[in-house]
Formats: C-alpha cells, sequence, structure tokens
C-alpha cells in the first residue's frame, strides 16, 4: 500500500481529512498554537467564510468575530479552544456567538479536546461547533410567547376584576338594606356564590402565571394545622351546602403546628375541598381528616364522588387536565385547580397524592406537610408595622374612573360610618385629597389624565400628604405592579373585588399617621 497519495496527502492524512467531512458539524483542527490546521465545510458554512491557511494572522477561530451569548466580544486569548489548550483539557458545551463577513450571526456550542502524541506531548486539539442557531431562535420565540401570555392573563385579570368590584359592592348594599324576601335573599345568594367563583377562577390563572415564573412569594408565618382547616371549611361551605353534601371533619386533638403561609395552605384544602363537591352527585358525603405522622402532619380528603379512571390517575396534578370533558358531565373549571394546589404542597416542601378505586368509586388525596414545633408568636400586625386596634372612623377618598364601581363602594363605606368622597381621575384625585384630606384613599392605577402611581407621588408632595394611608385598589394584580405601587408611595396594593367584610376589618384596625 502506498504511503502517499497523488492529493499529496499520506493515507492517513487523507482518512482523517474524510473523516473531517462526514462528521455532521462544523469541524476543524489546530496546533498547539492555536493555528488551524484542517476544516470541513460545515466550518467554512459556520464562520462564513475559510480561514486563509498561509496567513498566520488568519489561521486562528480569534480571527473571526466571536461573542458570548451577553454580548461580550471573545478574544482569542479567551476562546474555548486557547483555553483548552492552555489548560490542557477539554473544554466542552461552551456556547458563542460567531458573527459572520455578511453580518449574520450563528450560534454554536463550541467543544475543544486537546490531543498528544505517543510521548504524551501536547499536539493539537480537535474543535467541534454544533450549530444551535434555530433552537436558540425557537427557545427566544417560546419565551416571547410566554411573555405575551402573561401579559394576556394580566390584562384579562384587570379587566374581569374590574366589572367584579362593583357587583360585589352591590351585593353589600342589598345585603344591608334589609329587604328579607325569600326571592331577594335567593337572587343574592347566588349572585354572591357566582361572583366568589368568578374570583376563585380569576386568582387561579394568574397563580398558574406565577408560579411557572417562580415569582409566588409564600409568606410564612407559625399556624395551626386545625386553624388552616377551619378556614378552607368555612370558606367552601356554602358550595358544600349549595350541592346537599354531608361533611365530616376529623382535627387532632393537640395543636400541630406549621411554618407555611395560611392563606395558600387554606386555598390548597378549598380548592380540594371544592373540588370533592364539585364532582358529587347532590347529597354525597366529603371526609377531611388531619392526624400526626411522625414529624409530618397528613392531612386526607376523601369524597364518595365519581372517582378517577387510571388512565387519569397519574396525569390529575398535571395543568389543564380535566378527567371527565364530556357535556353531559360537565362540571366547569379551567382544570388548573389540582395542578396549584400540588405546587403549592411542593413549595411548602409537602407531598400530594391521589387515590382512587376507579370510576363512580370515590376519590382520596392525601397531603404530607412538615410540621413544626410551637413557639411564641408576637401580636400580629396589619402589615405595615401598625398593631390591629379598636375601630374608628375615617375620611375616605375613593377614587376610580369606573364610577360604578366608586360610587358602589363610596356606599359600602357610608354604610360602615365613615365619610366618603369620590374622584374619577388622577388629576382629580390629587385635587380632592389636597382638599379634603383624607385619613385613606383608595386609589385605582389606571386612571386618565394621571395615573395612579403619578397621582399617589404627588399626593405624598402635597401638605398633608404623606399622613394619608394610601392604598392601591386595582385590577392589576402581578408582583410588578405591587412593587411599582410600593415605589410610587403606597401603604398596601389591594386587588379588585376587594372583599368588603376584609376591607372594613383592615379599616378597623389603621391608626393615623401623625401629621
Amino acid at each position: 500500500m502506498p504511503e502517499s497519495m497523488s492529493t499529496g496527502l499520506t493515507i492517513s492524512e487523507y482518512r482523517f481529512s474524510r473523516l473531517l467531512e462526514i462528521v455532521p458539524a462544523a469541524a476543524y483542527t489546530c496546533d498547539a498554537e492555536g493555528l488551524i490546521t484542517s476544516y470541513n465545510a460545515r466550518a467554512v458554512e459556520a464562520w462564513g467564510r475559510a480561514p486563509r491557511l498561509n496567513d498566520p494572522d488568519d489561521r486562528f477561530c480569534g480571527s473571526f468575530k466571536l461573542f458570548s451569548p451577553d454580548g461580550l466580544p471573545i478574544t482569542h486569548a479567551n476562546c474555548w479552544m486557547a483555553l483548552a489548550l492552555q489548560e490542557n483539557r477539554d473544554y466542552n458545551g461552551c456556547e458563542i456567538v460567531i458573527e459572520r463577513s455578511d453580518g449574520t450571526r450563528r450560534t454554536v456550542l463550541a467543544h475543544a479536546n486537546p490531543f498528544r502524541d505517543d510521548e504524551g506531548t501536547l499536539t493539537g486539539a480537535v474543535n467541534i461547533l454544533v450549530d444551535i442557531t434555530d433552537r436558540k431562535l425557537q427557545e427566544d420565540a417560546l419565551r416571547d410567547a410566554d411573555r405575551q401570555k402573561d401579559e394576556f392573563l394580566a390584562i384579562l385579570a384587570h379587566e374581569l376584576r374590574n366589572p367584579l368590584a362593583p357587583i360585589r359592592n352591590a351585593l353589600r348594599l342589598l345585603q344591608e338594606d334589609g329587604d328579607s324576601s325569600p326571592t331577594v335573599a335567593t337572587a343574592r345568594g347566588m349572585i354572591e356564590r357566582q361572583v366568589l367563583q368568578m374570583v376563585r377562577l380569576v386568582d387561579d390563572l394568574m397563580d398558574v402565571s406565577r408560579i411557572t415564573q417562580n415569582r409566588l412569594v409564600l409568606k410564612r408565618e407559625r399556624v395551626t394545622m386545625t386553624a388552616i382547616l377551619q378556614s378552607a371549611v368555612e370558606a367552601t361551605r356554602p358550595f358544600i351546602e349549595d350541592c346537599r353534601h354531608e361533611l365530616t371533619l376529623s382535627l387532632p386533638p393537640e395543636p400541630i403546628f406549621l411554618e407555611a403561609d395560611p392563606t395558600r395552605m387554606t386555598q390548597v384544602f378549598g380548592n380540594l375541598l371544592t373540588n370533592a363537591a364539585k364532582f358529587m352527585k347532590p347529597g354525597g358525603r366529603i371526609w377531611i381528616s388531619a392526624r400526626l405522622e411522625g414529624s409530618e402532619v397528613a392531612v386526607t380528603v376523601r369524597d364518595a364522588g365519581i372517582g378517577i379512571g387510571p388512565d387519569m390517575l397519574g396525569r390529575v396534578f398535571e395543568p389543564f387536565v380535566q378527567a371527565d370533558r364530556s357535556l353531559e358531565s360537565s362540571h366547569g373549571g379551567l382544570g388548573i385547580g389540582l395542578s396549584l394546589v400540588h405546587r403549592l404542597v411542593e413549595l411548602h416542601g409537602g407531598t400530594i397524592e391521589a387515590r382512587s378505586a376507579g370510576l363512580d368509586q370515590g376519590s382520596e388525596f392525601i397531603v404530607h406537610l412538615p410540621v413544626f414545633v410551637a413557639e411564641k408568636r408576637e401580636p400580629r400586625t396589619n402589615g405595615n408595622g401598625k398593631t390591629v386596634s379598636g375601630h374608628q372612623k375615617s375620611r375616605i377618598l375613593v377614587v376610580d374612573d369606573n364610577q360604578d364601581s366608586a360610587i358602589s363602594l363610596a356606599m359600602v363605606l357610608t354604610l360602615m360610618g365613615h365619610e366618603t368622597r369620590t374622584a374619577h381621575d388622577g388629576v382629580e384625585a390629587v385635587e380632592v385629597a389636597t382638599e379634603m384630606r383624607p385619613d385613606v384613599v383608595l386609589l385605582d392605577i389606571g386612571l386618565p389624565r394621571m395615573n395612579g402611581y403619578d397621582a399617589a407621588r404627588k399626593i405624598r408632595e402635597n401638605p398633608g400628604g404623606d399622613a394619608m394611608f394610601l392604598i392601591a385598589l386595582t385590577g392589576w394584580g402581578q408582583d410588578e405592579d405591587k412593587r411599582r405601587s410600593a415605589e410610587s408611595g403606597f401603604d398596601l396594593h389591594m386587588v379588585k373585588p376587594v372583599d368588603p367584610v376584609a376591607l372594613e376589618s383592615l379599616l378597623a384596625g389603621l391608626h393615623r399617621k401623625p401629621a
């Protein structure tokens, strides 16, 4: 067999050249100094041109324009291949952006693997560039779509909350009106249940968005398991009774303490109870119990409902999955309740398991949560450093461009005994606040003429503005919205529709700031 071929290459060199060409990625070799010695056609495609091997200044990858993913230029001395040679070790998976001579850019994963001769002396490196440009473009498109989805959900939540606010206020006014006729009472109850269901659906949508972006913040405190379960039962009792179900609650004799977000844990067991009631024929039974198991508490929610088929049992915690989508068995909902429950339990360091013997055999959900030793708790505050105290009447300015919302809320506050005025844009809010000197301002964010953020700043700047308690009352409830309201001078951020009872409790606990 001849030692050389007509091309001037030895057989081994020819075979290596052929090997480079069949590699399904850009590939090239360099010597111990980093100078390129051979390359394949895919490398030329990645670079945008071939290196000039007779030009020492153009025989290394640093002669091409290279950038890190954040846009910073990469010099030859700091590129993956040079570092591999300097440190005599593999450098794999470095993300590099190559700018070609025509100005287009390709993103690659760069791999550099030094090789040595028989004596172990470093003689060069093999370099592979895997083009991931299309993948990066797809990832960017997915991120953009995800961002647009979050923006749409935020706008949707805002638009849904705005009409819910005056409806909820009107319900309170009807309740205070004293009309006790069965027809009015029945209609009022129906409206109230449907409003609460709408509020829950909107909140669930926003929670899904927060959790998928890891933006959900837990407000942990020491709380008993009994308090959480009683709160969940009270929140869902009207719906359970409306379905004519029988609920059995079994609580442990001794207090079991958790370090948890009580609102979120109430949401967990409220969702489980609501699901149990929803997926069961009228007149069914629901059991909820808690027991101590070593360092954990196990809470079981069991029902005698439609059960879960074996094909769905492993998927019930996936978002937007519903076990039965048939029209004749429609139970409403978005299919995200159990997904939220699963993620909230995980965020608390717990686990949840679903069990069912099959269709029409009922369901059982078992939640395990870590237990913490009880300790003495400090008196609760209203979240702004003010200790909750007795009730006092206040001068309150309500600002909302939705006149129904502003007027109905002002009427509710008047029934509570407060003095109220309304305004319907940001400029008017500043003017009325300066004239009225209210104790509390309930201020919408999306306002004409001047938005709520700027109005809050103006109110703070005017005489007496620092003594007012500013509450952002808005349909915008994202973390970014809350951050901006705090930076604008608001003391508190509340999301529409506000529960009049909760608002009354909040107002009762406020101290006036010293002027």
